[in-house]
């Protein structure tokens, strides 16, 4: 006897509520159903189902059964599949959800070389504006957070931003360069709307050890540019227009380039988590998996900034003995 074959007719016989339904449904001879089940019955030593020529109804023992059953054939397929897509290229078309800055200063770069890897897969990228939750109409769904994820979706740390301030150098050396977040109150900012700074800006010095560094917090006064867009607060201040605060992501190039400057670099923003998110795991095409992998790697996959410390400004320690003032 075939067991897998005697369990997956058995679980179709109790989804399609007989046997002669089952058999239509499986293309299967009834004689050959029938057969399979009672083969099944005598090699458990028990009755699965009751059965009549009108309807068919499981017995304590088959609803048992039923239900490991289903768990051990869901099981069974998606170990095919992760055979068959282990050894499969991966192809065919992937559809992502991608916050706009994160597309275009780092998604996008990376592309050329995921090409190369996969040159069977092609990429469509929608990136309407931030990117907060899992959207199950995507492949995959790349997203920030400030707070720990939560919903009924797999999701894998690419790693995290630190959201600091840079100015052009150009107009550092006409304004100065402030040590301290008291001293940008003689400076313009590019911030975003400042409804949205009511409460203000804290400042956090830079850890020393297990010390917690000092606080300072500042309400800001009306920016000189205001925007929620991130791009524009970024080509604000590549052309001197003031200081502003972005995510390190965003930064990279023009910081290594010297085309941006940090500011303060003593203290500490604050921080999101960069994630990739899928609904689940089970039956993952392989140009997903390509994708998901590739990511991880690309990022590093760990709770740090690897922009910040690939341009070499990582925020510094606050020195023994010294005053936040």
């Amino acid at each position: 006897m075939d067991l897998f074959k005697a369990m997956r007719v058995v679980v179709r016989v109790a989804d399609e509520g007989s046997l002669a339904a089952a058999a239509r449904a499986l293309d299967l001879a009834p004689a050959v159903v029938t057969r399979l089940v009672a083969d099944l019955e005598q090699h458990l030593g028990t009755r699965l189902m009751h059965r009549s020529t009108r309807r068919m109804t499981l017995t304590e023992a088959g609803d048992q059964y039923l239900a490991r059953a289903r768990q051990i054939l869901a099981d069974l397929d998606e170990a095919e599949s992760l055979a068959i897509e282990s050894t499969a290229e991966p192809r065919g078309h992937l559809k992502m959800l991608v916050p706009p800055a994160l597309a275009v200063h780092q998604l996008a770069k990376h592309l050329p070389r995921f090409h190369k890897q996969y040159p069977l897969v092609t990429v469509e990228l929608h990136s309407p504006g931030p990117v907060e939750t899992l959207d199950e109409a995507y492949d995959l769904t790349l997203l920030s957070s400030r707070l720990p994820l939560s919903g009924e979706f797999v999701a894998r740390r690419l790693a995290r931003t630190e959201v600091v301030l840079c100015a052009a150098p150009e107009y550092l050396d006409r304004r100065g360069r402030p040590v301290h977040p008291d001293e940008l109150m003689q400076h313009d900012t590019l911030l975003p709307p400042i409804s949205s700074l009511q409460r203000g800006i804290t400042f956090v010095a830079g850890h020393n050890g297990e010390l917690p560094g000092a606080t300072v917090t500042l309400v800001p006064r009306r920016p000189l540019l205001s925007t929620s867009h991130i791009d524009t607060s970024y080509a604000a201040a590549l052309h001197g227009l003031g200081v502003a605060g972005l995510p390190s992501y965003v930064l990279e190039d023009a910081l290594l380039e010297h085309a941006l400057e940090r500011v303060l670099p003593a203290w500490r923003l604050f921080s999101l988590d960069l994630w990739v998110a899928l609904p689940t795991r089970k039956h993952l095409p392989a140009r997903t998996r390509a994708m998901l992998d590739f990511l991880v790697g690309v990022f590093g996959g760990e709770d740090r900034d690897p922009w910040l410390a690939a341009a070499g400004c990582e925020t510094q320690a606050w020195p023994h003995g010294a005053s936040a003032h």
